[in-house]
């Protein structure tokens, strides 16, 4: 705890490698003010990132990267502006494991809230990184369900890899179910002469719930989806998030899953 933020930023530079000469074209400040704000549109595009940034002979990208998220967070900035330096700072080659290094050390000097702030973000920005098993694994920690075993059962009414939990089998049975990013399951109907349908519960993720005829409507961790019975829908995962929800079965007299077809490639890619 002894260095501090300059000190730390100065040892990463030290120790970097200096990158060949690269010219950096940005346009942001003309697409959004260059009617509004010529002159600051100019400064923007062709003075700070056509010059400034653009003297990596001097520092490298990287450098500079880790030099701007730290002062921007140091102010509390942590909207657009912060987003978009830790997406070039991933492009620079700020790695995952170091982001999260980074932000920790800040938080000691900059503020825990605004620490917390910026993880928020990086992790958005670093988790696109992760793939099979560790996308897996790194779901599991963001819920206290378990994500099971694949949903080999009914993997034929599914697009895409699920996996189920059971959670209970007592008074009223519930499993948690998992989806990968982009799979759902199919059409369905869940008949039944009297009461039946299911409930639905978000845990983690984002995913979607859609009955014949209606809008569809976001999952979110707490979202509660009733299903009454005897109605065509389908749920599961956005196309760019894990996806998890409890799964109630209601009770009721004379009950039948009814198994339909899939949701079409054409009718999901509309989905915000």
């Amino acid at each position: 705890m002894k260095r501090t933020v300059l000190t730390f930023i100065l040892s990463v530079l030290i120790l970097s490698p200096v990158m060949a000469q690269q010219k950096i074209v940005q346009t942001a400040g003309r697409q959004q003010l260059g009617e509004f704000a010529p002159e600051f549109a100019r400064l923007n595009d062709d003075i700070l990132f056509g010059e400034v940034w653009s003297r990596n002979d001097l520092l490298s990208l990287r450098d500079r990267s880790l030099v701007t998220i730290t002062t921007l967070i140091a102010q509390g900035i942590t909207d657009t502006s912060l987003i978009y330096h830790l997406q070039e700072a991933k492009k620079n080659g700020i790695t995952r494991t170091e982001i999260s290094e980074i932000l920790t050390h800040i938080a000691f000097y900059a503020g825990w809230p605004k620490a917390w702030a910026a993880f928020r973000l990086a992790k958005d920005v670093w988790n696109e990184d992760l793939k099979g098993e560790d996308a897996k694994a790194e779901f599991q920690r963001s819920m206290i369900f378990p994500i099971g075993e694949p949903n080999t059962a009914y993997a034929k009414y599914f697009i895409g890899n699920s996996y189920l939990a059971q959670v209970s089998t007592d008074q009223i049975p519930f499993a948690n179910v998992t989806f990968e990013p982009g799979c759902r399951n199919n059409w369905h109907i869940h008949k039944a002469e009297k009461g039946g349908g299911q409930m639905l519960v978000g845990v983690a993720g984002r995913g979607w719930y859609q009955e014949e005829g209606k809008e569809p409507v976001e999952i979110l961790p707490g979202t509660v989806i009733n299903i009454p019975a005897n109605v065509k829908h389908w749920h599961g995962a956005a196309k760019d998030s894990w996806f998890a929800h409890l799964a109630f079965a209601v009770p009721g007299e004379e009950t039948e899953n009814v198994w339909l077809e899939p949701v079409s490639d054409a009718d999901y890619s509309k989905l915000p």
